[in-house]
């Protein structure tokens, strides 16, 4: 009897269960919501836009916000490699150094551990400036103009390290370690086959934050990027947008006839909200991948004693 109340405890009527089912369904419906009302508007008319307002419904829908940026296809499929390069690249180089910097300050029996963790904490806390990165990533590195100047700058996060570094000497037991030592295995030996099998939850959160950075980053091109070539997705979305209020503005001011019908068959309001569906579905696409690695990471290794 004591038993069955124990269990009791922790189980759910019918009730209860489906009201929880209930709350979890419509907080997530609350969270995906202002993506799908984004969505609707990138297809919406933009006159029906300008005279019934914001709908979840439109009376009217439209691919001309979605037509007027594929204007630019060649550009929008070459900008699109641009960001899926340095987001790829970015985020192995990144996952790399930042756990090899963690691995070996998380190790007591590394001398320099203190040295070395002070480096990585202190450029949390103070840094160089715009001017001196722009003068060490264009003029000593001369880096400016080449796709490694949208990779390099954001490829090592102090933060990221600090995290890595309490994983490893959390998660990662000695006995692991000191296991592949006894059988004659080097430091990297250890660390490729017997820590970074285990260590995946914590690499996919790491790998999460920096693809993400990667992929909506659009300050670096802006510094360093003059061939058209190299601009990635979020600077072309911003040059059409910067392109759109030029052209509304300029008519505006202006009051020509001609411009004034320019600006009023031009989709602003829609292309804007294209352009967010556009920066946002693959990156939403990659995501379960990284989920899967989360959860496998939390069941790969353990340690028996």
């Amino acid at each position: 009897m004591k038993r069955k109340k124990m269990r009791d405890i922790h189980h759910l009527t019918p009730f209860w269960n489906m009201m929880s089912h209930l709350a979890i369904g419509l907080f997530s419906l609350a969270c995906v919501y202002p993506f799908l009302f984004v969505v609707i508007i990138s297809f919406t008319d933009e006159k029906a836009l300008a005279r019934d307002g914001y709908s979840f419904f439109p009376k009217q829908w439209s691919l001309d916000a979605y037509t007027y940026i594929f204007k630019t296809s060649d550009q929008l499929l070459r900008s699109y490699g641009v960001t899926l390069f340095i987001t790829v690249v970015g985020t192995l180089l990144s996952l790399a150094i930042v756990s090899l910097y963690a691995y070996a300050i998380s190790r007591s029996y590394f001398h320099f551990r203190g040295f070395f963790s002070f480096i990585a904490f202190f450029t949390m806390l103070f840094g160089g400036g715009l001017v001196p990165s722009y003068i060490v990533v264009s003029q000593v590195l001369h880096l400016k103009d080449t796709i490694w100047a949208l990779i390099l700058p954001m490829c090592v996060s102090a933060f990221s390290i600090l995290i890595m570094r309490t994983f490893f000497k959390t998660m990662v037991p000695d006995a692991i370690i000191e296991s592949g030592k006894i059988d004659g295995a080097g430091e990297f030996r250890v660390f490729f086959y017997l820590v970074l099998p285990i260590s995946l939850p914590g690499l996919a959160t790491i790998g999460l934050f920096s693809a993400l950075g990667y992929w909506n980053d659009w300050f670096n091109a802006l510094l360093y990027i003059d061939d058209a070539k190299l601009l990635p997705l979020q600077s072309l979305l911003i040059k059409i947008e910067t392109n759109i209020q030029f052209i509304l503005q300029n008519s505006a001011v202006s009051g020509g006839t001609e411009r004034s019908a320019i600006a009023r068959s031009l989709p602003a309001e829609t292309t804007r909200m294209a352009m967010v569906v556009l920066a946002t579905v693959p990156i939403i696409f990659a995501y379960p991948f990284f989920q899967r690695y989360f959860v496998q990471g939390l069941t790969i290794g353990a340690v028996k004693e």
